[in-house]
């Protein structure tokens, strides 16, 4: 009967791990903690960021965040700041990281921590539901 405990608990705790977790929301807060644009124009390269939330907000693989933060930077290029562009591209290499509990971390839509992980197709589909462009 001693033994009996300890395994329900341990089955609790995995079917609590095993739990559904529902995606917040999307939300952007622009080019987060760097300005928008330049003084001249303000939201120059704004919609580059807030296309760079969207895949920040869902997560994904590794490669994925690579891709979004390059296209982070060639958007960025694209309006004329080549500078700006690679200055933002280190900036979220390094700010980005998902292991730190930030609200702009890779994978903010998620509960903390979720880490590079593939999207489920169930995950995929409440990403679907949760962003107002689809």
């Amino acid at each position: 009967m001693s033994n009996v405990i300890p395994i329900l608990l341990l089955l609790t705790l995995c079917s609590a791990c095993s739990q559904h977790r529902d995606i917040k929301a999307f939300t952007t807060d622009g080019c987060s903690a760097f300005p928008d644009g330049t003084f001249n124009h303000k939201t120059l390269w704004l919609a580059c960021c807030s296309a760079h939330d969207v895949a920040y907000w869902q997560g994904g693989t590794y490669q994925q965040r690579l891709d979004a933060d390059q296209q982070l930077r060639a958007c960025v290029a694209q309006v004329g700041e080549e500078e700006i562009a690679q200055l933002m591209l280190a900036g979220v290499r390094v700010g980005g990281t998902p292991y730190l509990p930030t609200p702009f971390r890779w994978g903010y839509g998620w509960p903390y921590p979720r880490g590079y992980k593939e999207l489920s197709e169930q995950e995929l589909q409440q990403v679907e539901a949760g962003h107002p462009d689809h």
